[in-house]
């Protein structure tokens, strides 16, 4: 490959760049770039190597999808209707009735709130599909809504068209109902059709998620899939889509917590799932998607490609990633915080709001995101105070500021590595804080203070840095809203004076005496440690004589691994119980021995 002269025009250690001495918009370069990839020649000094990885550039659609900013998830499906996270694929597809659904009311409310591109579950690992399929007959041409001939997909689709909003499609690899799933060859062609479908039926599609699960199908076989043959399907159909997360164009931050790295690069050397030879690749470096550094000095010194891979930050307005009746959504401030922690930090945010039993927005979710939208337009739309020409900007008279966010022109490449913000007070310049990586967005916030100027300064850089002007604004975060602690769901209430051990492999758990028991609540350890339960067995019994296993109990946390969120299971009919015993049949690393782990167990009573 062409392997142009390097030459390292701030090295490691070089002096701080004043805010002066950087041109808007300028980087000095115009030499080659390297778009989306690069791979790194064995003998390359480790200057050579930085210097590749500062011109490694986004494709004009990668480009575009970060300039999004504030993207939506509707999960929606068969558990909408059965109450859980992840279902089984042994539902019937009657559950699925929605009563009034709306796909305009989702996009109208999302396109006032601010979003600018919308996916869909088309298809979860219950394997239920949302259009009219001819692959399976588990889809919503089986459910009995809109007497067969209804399609989730059409109308999201017509939506989007009339407000102007871009559609974006998830379609699970993970198939629980498909017989085949397992049988690598035959799920593969299954899954090939189910693309073909959705993405040679439906229009425009602008963005294309599947992630990597990879459970057990109905035979307790394993899937092989086929990740290059998916992919030159959508290349096929959607050129212009970016694939997400196991793709090569968009990254999973990491977790579902919306939380973005304070160090987040775009250029890194972990490898997409979707190339053969990943995992084996991401080993040698000693990372994964969750990992902290991904793309540090050191990396760059052992990595054999670059890639420009950002991420995205995904997050649920609610505890799950389905509509659940007794749940609340996140309260404002908690949204804010999310943005500064997504958006702020070189992510985009793709927020979850999951349609209701109805087949709508829920009011409560509605007016949160209203709130929502406004505070970011309030707080962001009209800077107080923005640079020309350089990275300082000068206020005609003393300007109170909290807020300072800075972006790099990523067309270009992001190269800067450090940075100081220092505001101009009484003629002396203080530091009001100071970053890591900035990208296509940072966003920064620090006690009030009066400035007649504040610059950006940066102090280490991969080459000459592209930047983008300096804004500085005073935000008001949210007020902090009264917890509710109790996860209890109404007309249940919680058990006092229970006991609980670990004993024989079991978390067991005493009653004071024995009680109507009509479910509980699992609330996990936040990191998912081993010994979190994933799949277990829940019995009671009145006397420890006779167990019996509560109807409907799942035996099933779907994607507590991910989301270490308390899980309610509310029993089809209360039992008369004193104990209740957890048998642990895989926790959430794998493991079938580990010895059970939780943070709090409420036992739950008629109320």
């Amino acid at each position: 490959m062409f392997f142009p002269t390097m030459k390292m025009i701030f090295p490691a250690g070089a002096a701080m760049l004043l805010a002066g001495s950087i041109m808007l918009g300028a980087c000095g370069r115009s030499d080659k770039y390297y778009e989306k990839s690069v791979e790194i020649p064995a003998d390359a000094t480790p200057q050579e190597r930085v210097d590749m990885a500062s011109r490694v550039v986004p494709t004009p659609q990668q480009l575009a999808w970060q300039e999004l900013g504030l993207t939506a998830f509707l999960h929606f499906g068969v558990n909408t209707f059965t109450d859980r996270e992840w279902g089984d694929g042994t539902e019937d597809p009657a559950v699925f009735a929605p009563t009034a659904l709306d796909a305009e009311q989702w996009v109208a409310t999302l396109k006032k709130a601010g979003f600018k591109l919308v996916i869909l579950t088309a298809k979860h690992h219950d394997g239920f599909c949302l259009w009219p399929t001819a692959t399976t007959g588990h889809s919503v041409a089986a459910s009995g809504w809109l007497e067969g001939n209804g399609d989730v997909v059409k109308a999201l689709r017509e939506a989007c068209d009339k407000y102007d909003m871009k559609l974006g499609l998830y379609l699970s690899p993970w198939d629980r109902n498909a017989t085949c799933y397992g049988d690598s060859e035959k799920y593969n062609d299954m899954f090939v059709a189910q693309l073909r479908e959705l993405l040679g039926n439906y229009g425009k599609v602008d963005e294309v998620w599947f992630d990597g699960a990879c459970g057990e199908g109905p035979n307790g076989k394993r899937q092989e899939y086929d990740w290059e043959r998916f992919r030159k399907v959508m290349e096929e159909l959607q050129p212009e889509a970016v694939l997400a997360i196991t793709g090569d164009d968009v990254r999973w931050v990491g977790n579902e917590g919306g939380l973005g790295r304070t160090t987040e690069w775009s250029v890194t050397p972990l490898t997409p799932a979707i190339f053969p030879g990943s995992k084996e690749a991401n080993d040698r470096l000693g990372i994964n998607e969750m990992s902290a550094d991904l793309g540090s000095r050191e990396l760059l010194a052992k990595a054999e490609s670059l890639h420009w891979w950002p991420s995205e930050v995904d997050v649920s307005i609610r505890p799950g990633w389905f509509y659940h009746p007794d749940e609340k959504p996140k309260s404002l401030r908690e949204l804010a915080e999310i943005y500064l922690q997504s958006v702020g930090r070189n992510s985009t945010l793709l927020l979850n709001i999951p349609p209701d039993r109805r087949g709508l927005i829920a009011r409560a979710d509605s007016l949160r995101l209203m709130e929502f939208g406004k505070w970011v337009e309030t707080s962001f739309a009209n800077p107080v105070g923005k640079s020309e020409g350089s990275l300082t900007i000068d206020f005609p008279a003393a300007t109170e500021i909290n807020c300072v966010a800075a972006g790099e022109d990523i067309s270009k490449g992001q190269r800067v590595e450090s940075f100081v913000i220092e505001g101009l007070s009484g003629g002396n310049w203080t530091t009001l804080a100071e970053g890591t990586t900035i990208g296509h967005r940072r966003i920064l916030t620090f006690e009030p203070v009066a400035v007649e100027a504040v610059r950006l300064n940066v102090t280490s850089s991969r080459g000459e840095p592209c930047m983008k002007p300096v804004e500085a604004f005073r935000i008001e975060l949210p007020a902090e809203e009264v917890a509710d602690a109790s996860n209890v769901p109404s007309g249940h209430k919680a058990v006092n004076g229970v006991t609980a051990s670990v004993r024989d492999g079991e978390i067991q758990l005493t009653l004071p005496e024995v009680a109507r028991v009509s479910g509980f609540i699992y609330t996990p350890h936040a990191d998912a440690r081993p010994g979190t339960l994933y799949r277990y067995k829940c019995e009671t019994s009145p006397d420890w004589g006779v167990w019996t296993v509560p109807a409907g109990v799942s035996g099933e946390f779907g994607n507590i691994m991910h989301n270490a969120t308390p899980r309610t299971v509310v029993f089809s009919k209360p039992v008369d119980a004193r104990y209740l015993r957890f048998k642990l049949l895989e926790d959430t690393k794998g493991s079938t021995t580990a010895s059970p782990s939780w943070a709090d167990i409420t036992v739950l009573t008629p109320q």
